[in-house]
């Protein structure tokens, strides 16, 4: 592991007396008018929720619910009032805890503070610590009157600029670069944002991303950014619960007929394996091809919800060939890059229409949703001519039905889905979350997932997210032994009916997680992760036969935190990998500092983060989330060996207005370049600085 050199304690401690003279320097400055708390707010603990929700390797162009949680930073949800479906949008909350908080509410009447919650079996203090900036409890509220009056006095405008750039030139923007491309547009990443907001009934926004490398306002992007985005947004107006024109994105279900957007899976909430989807909402992030694009709506007609959505839009692809006038395309890449000539061949290359429904309604005490969607584009799929490959979309079009269904009462919560395309081939999920004591709860979830089963937008709880192709059983416990110590365990077992990518025949694996929290104050918390994962691929012998061998992957994090004063945190954090395929054993190692300031009331916030990594390759790597400015999340992994840093700073010059600068620093002592093709760098560092304003009128 690297040693703690002279070098890196001398980077550490000027870093440590840069902060603190910035800190003298910001209390030198005129205050602003009154500093904005809510940007705090989403650092302790959501930002810390978050990491332990999310699987490795999460972009933050996947994070829209980082809007729905921000909002209601500002407009919190009345507790005594809230409906399911909205509370199911705070993510600290499973199915339990909700049917939980809405029986003794019926039994005792409105909670008369939040203090109240520590009466409901489950919420414990963190948990209703974490529930402080996006609730609150009262007495029936006034409806927001609906007029041009208040539209224009009650709604929101939020207007986001975001610059970001790699200091080092790439190869691909190199005059000679030997035979790679050469990228036409500027180095700089730039994302814009407006937003217009009215309670939560309305939102009305766009969004405009340009990539590193594509062109602006000139040549292929001569009418400006490179991907667009736009939504006007209505709900619960009365009968319509929802209307979306222009892009949206549909969760339905446990996520196996339809969902589009992000997912969660597997982590150290253990209980939280039952999906709750948002139904039909507005689209703000700026992934490029998953998402819907035209018209979709929710009505309530009587006891029965109907849903229904139109989204003919156009989605990059790769082109194979055209046959006798047919398009015929191999996939759908997901980069959103659109740089190169072959690039931009793809760019928009089909068109894809889709079309479904849902009804839905309640049964006593059970929901019940019938669901349908039909894609299509105007090309045929035609993937490698690979045996794993075999099941999978090859025609230019795919159908699929399902039924959902979920029941709460008491301490016991049960949901599932069924879902069959056109050749009818069932994939299922059933799942029970139940309190068998008040200190103790158990999730159990069986899923049987066809290998012939054909999706297209899906995230289906298990190791594989299109729902196809495995069968598996989990169970996940949550036992709390005293106030202050809390254990999460799961442990799931799968198997691949068919062939997978880089597995050459049937197999089977398993996943197993330990996660010890102890807080013995309210000022210090810490956790102990352990976990163990197999999964076999292919290894070749020496004469080039290739057979299955077992992978399997360790984990040991141990992190602490400590609150040395409301304004000033530490965080540390050690982590050790061991990777093993076959008989080839790697390891890797990963220590980091974090500082955080972040007085209440202060206009300045800063997040300070010195790491040193050890890793025998890309095998052995290890993930760690990275605070990041408003909206954007950052989950890198580091690999090989090296130190790295970062500086986050947030200043508020106006109620209304806010600045963050991030500075982000790699420097390797193994490698004397980093990337590969045409994104490749000489020399051993890498440093990126991201600029964000945001402006709220």
């Amino acid at each position: 592991m690297t040693c703690l050199s002279k070098k890196h304690v001398s980077g550490l401690l000027t870093w440590g007396w840069l902060i603190l003279f910035l800190h003298k320097a910001m209390a030198c400055l005129p205050p602003p008018a009154q500093a904005d708390s809510t940007t705090n707010q989403l650092y302790f603990p959501f930002l810390t929720i978050f990491e332990n929700l999310l699987p490795e390797g999460t972009e933050d162009q996947n994070i829209s619910i980082f809007d729905e949680l921000e909002w209601l930073t500002r407009q919190p949800l009345n507790l005594n009032t809230a409906t399911p479906e909205e509370l199911r949008a705070l993510p600290m909350l499973n199915e339990l805890l909700i049917t939980r908080l809405h029986e003794h509410i019926y039994t005792n009447g409105f909670l008369l503070s939040m203090l109240e919650l520590q009466s409901i079996e489950g919420f414990y203090p963190e948990l209703i610590e974490s529930l402080m900036p996006f609730a609150h409890v009262g007495r029936d509220e006034a409806r927001p009157v609906f007029s041009p009056g208040t539209l224009t006095s009650e709604g929101e405008q939020v207007l986001f600029v975001r610059f970001q750039q790699l200091l080092e030139t790439q190869r691909g923007f190199m005059k000679n670069n030997g035979n790679e491309p050469t990228y036409p547009g500027s180095p700089y990443r730039l994302y814009a944002r407006y937003r217009y907001t009215w309670y939560r009934h309305i939102s009305i926004g766009i969004t405009a991303e340009k990539d590193p490398g594509e062109e602006l306002f000139r040549g292929s992007q001569a009418v400006g950014f490179d991907f667009y985005s736009a939504h006007v947004f209505i709900r619960d107006i009365g009968k319509l619960k929802a209307l979306a024109l222009g892009d949206f994105l549909v969760q339905w279900g446990q996520g196996l007929t339809l969902w589009s957007g992000m997912g969660f899976g597997k982590s150290s909430n253990t209980l939280g394996v039952k999906k709750n989807g948002s139904g039909i909402r507005q689209y703000t992030s700026v992934d490029e091809n998953n998402f819907f694009r035209g018209v979709g709506m929710t009505w309530l007609a009587g006891p029965v919800e109907v849903s229904v959505f139109y989204s003919p839009k156009k989605r990059d692809a790769s082109i194979l060939t055209s046959d006798n006038g047919q398009l015929v395309i191999g996939g759908f890449p997901q980069t959103g890059l659109h740089r190169t000539p072959g690039e931009l061949e793809g760019k928009n290359a089909v068109r894809e229409t889709s079309l479904g429904a849902k009804l839905s309604g309640h049964i006593g005490a059970a929901r019940i949703g019938i669901t349908a969607v039909n894609t299509s584009w105007d090309a045929r799929i035609s993937k490698s001519i690979q045996p794993y490959n075999r099941f999978t979309i090859s025609d230019n079009f795919c159908l699929n039905m399902g039924m959902h269904y979920d029941w709460s009462v008491r301490n016991m919560a049960v949901f599932g889905e069924v879902a069959s395309g056109a050749e009818l081939h069932f994939s299922f999920i059933n799942g029970i979350l139940i309190g068998l004591h008040p200190r103790l709860s158990m999730a159990l979830v069986h899923r049987h997932y066809h290998h012939k089963y054909k999706a297209v937008s899906t995230s289906a709880f298990g190791e594989n997210a299109g729902g196809a192709n495995e069968k598996g059983i989990y169970m996940g416990l949550e036992a709390r032994l005293s106030p202050s110590l809390i254990i999460s365990a799961y442990a799931d077992h799968f198997q691949f009916p068919w062939l997978r990518y880089r597995a050459s025949s049937p197999s089977t694996g398993s996943d197993y997680l330990l996660h010890t929290d102890y807080k013995p104050n309210r000022e210090t918390n810490i956790y102990l992760r352990f976990r163990i994962k197999s999964k076999p691929l292919n290894s070749k012998d020496s004469n080039g036969v290739v057979f299955l061998d077992d992978v399997q992957r360790m984990q040991i994090r141990v992190h602490a935190g400590r609150e040395l004063s409301p304004a000033f945190r530490l965080n540390n954090r050690i982590e050790y990998v061991r990777h093993a395929n076959g008989q080839l054993i790697t390891h890797g190692f990963l220590v980091y500092q974090d500082l955080l300031y972040r007085p209440s009331g202060s206009p300045a916030a800063i997040t300070f983060r010195y790491a040193m990594f050890n890793t025998d390759g890309h095998d052995s790597r290890i993930y760690a989330h990275e605070h990041d400015v408003l909206y954007a999340f950052s989950f890198p992994f580091y690999s090989d060996r090296g130190i790295r840093f970062y500086l986050l700073t947030r200043y508020n010059i106006h109620k209304k207005l806010d600045l963050y600068a991030r500075f982000a620093r790699t420097a390797y002592t193994n490698r004397d370049h980093t990337g590969t093709g045409s994104d490749l760098v000489e020399g051993n560092q890498r440093n990126e600085i991201k600029l964000q304003l945001r402006i709220r009128f």
